[in-house]
């Protein structure tokens, strides 16, 4: 697991106290944001953060969580997942695994990273070395294929 990874849910006392861990300012936008991302493994755009923090907390701006959502990322908390070129989601949980992403229903699920593996030479440059491997497996529905 992760350095950073955590259990499911995060009271807000809990939260509190890992962003002060980590060095983050425990506003209470930010404790609202992180309350809402680790209650469960879950997956969301920052469009879904903004309205279900709105709906659950009050008024929270769009640049508010953008901001939150980036300095989580930084500090390792969420990982971010890059579906497609304007398409992001955010991943509460941090623990090695991949993602297998349903092109006809938006649906992003969790691949355990055991499942995976590269076999043979990557053909990386001298003096490098695989920090981590993020893998997104795109798949369509047969007969949605079969239409196209």
């Amino acid at each position: 697991m992760s350095e950073r990874s955590h259990g499911f849910p995060l009271e807000r006392n809990d939260i509190k106290a890992m962003l002060e861990r980590f060095g983050i300012q425990p506003t209470q936008q930010r404790i609202d944001i992180a309350h809402l991302l680790f209650q469960r493994p879950q997956h969301l755009s920052a469009d879904q953060v903004l309205a279900q923090v709105n709906a659950a907390y009050g008024h929270v701006s769009k640049a508010t969580v953008y901001n939150t959502l980036n300095l989580f990322v930084h500090n390792r908390l969420i990982k971010e997942v890059l579906i497609e070129q304007d398409r992001t989601l955010y991943d509460s949980n941090t623990s090695d695994h991949h993602h297998v992403y349903n092109l006809d229903t938006g649906e992003l699920s969790d691949i355990p990273a055991g499942r995976l593996a590269i076999r043979g030479d990557l053909g990386l440059p001298e003096d490098t070395e695989v920090e981590g491997m993020d893998v997104v497996v795109r798949v369509r529905s047969r007969q949605e294929q079969a239409r196209g």
